[in-house]
């Protein structure tokens, strides 16, 4: 049987490789290895040309970690901890992320991948969570994830086949206004939506933290039933 082809957008940033020092399409080679261990294809898109065109020829998506999203999307000005801005990459994922929603495609969001989702459908986020929460445990030092608790609602707990979960967490945004269509499926104690649906879709799951992270995967292995 043949695997499902599951297509994960990528940052472009410079990069340092072999002899190479240039800007590269790059991806944590963690998100490969759990869609292949779960039995999918993966295939890389980055931000060039129309990816949202791709759609159907996918069998799933999942929009990967990155770089905040301009805020003028949601109507707000930039704040000073806001970084990592690139304008073609909200460019490629909002069209994409539009296309799949539209198709019904199977679909997974990880840590950027929930913000997209819920300003694409009208949401907001909060610029900078320390200010508050009151403390950088969900990004505690650079390069360096989170250990936080979560309490999961169906169908996350389900998929994880537990009510509570301490994921890997790396990010200093998070949805301040929830957008019409979600339903929130996690949060952490101190209040932070960690997770959401979108409501009446087959399979569309976003998370706050990172999957990829961990070494068992039960998000990979449900976008792959979802996508088989």
């Amino acid at each position: 049987m043949a695997r499902p082809v599951i297509g994960v957008t990528c940052y472009v940033e410079p990069a340092k490789f072999t002899v190479w020092d240039m800007p590269a399409a790059l991806l944590p080679y963690m998100y490969v290895e759990h869609i292949t261990r779960a039995g999918g294809q993966p295939v890389i898109l980055p931000p060039a040309g129309d990816p949202s065109s791709l759609v159907g020829r996918l069998d799933g998506l999942i929009i990967a970690g990155g770089g905040d999203i301009d805020p003028a999307r949601y109507g707000r000005v930039a704040a000073p901890q806001t970084g990592y801005v690139r304008k073609f990459r909200d460019e490629a994922e909002f069209g994409l992320m539009a296309a799949a929603l539209r198709a019904g495609l199977p679909f997974l969001g990880i840590c950027r991948g929930l913000q997209v989702l819920n300003v694409a459908l009208g949401g907001t986020l909060h610029q900078h969570l320390p200010d508050v929460v009151g403390s950088m445990d969900h990004s505690p030092a650079p390069g360096t994830f989170g250990r936080i608790p979560v309490r999961l609602s169906p169908p996350l707990a389900t998929i994880y086949g537990d009510s509570d979960l301490t994921p890997a967490h790396y990010h200093h945004q998070a949805i301040d206004r929830l957008a019409d269509g979600l339903e929130v499926t996690a949060r952490s104690d101190d209040g932070t939506i960690e997770a959401v649906e979108v409501i009446g879709a087959p399979f569309a799951l976003a998370v706050q933290w990172h999957p990829e992270a961990d070494e068992d995967g039960p998000l990979f292995d449900a976008l792959i039933r979802a996508a088989a």
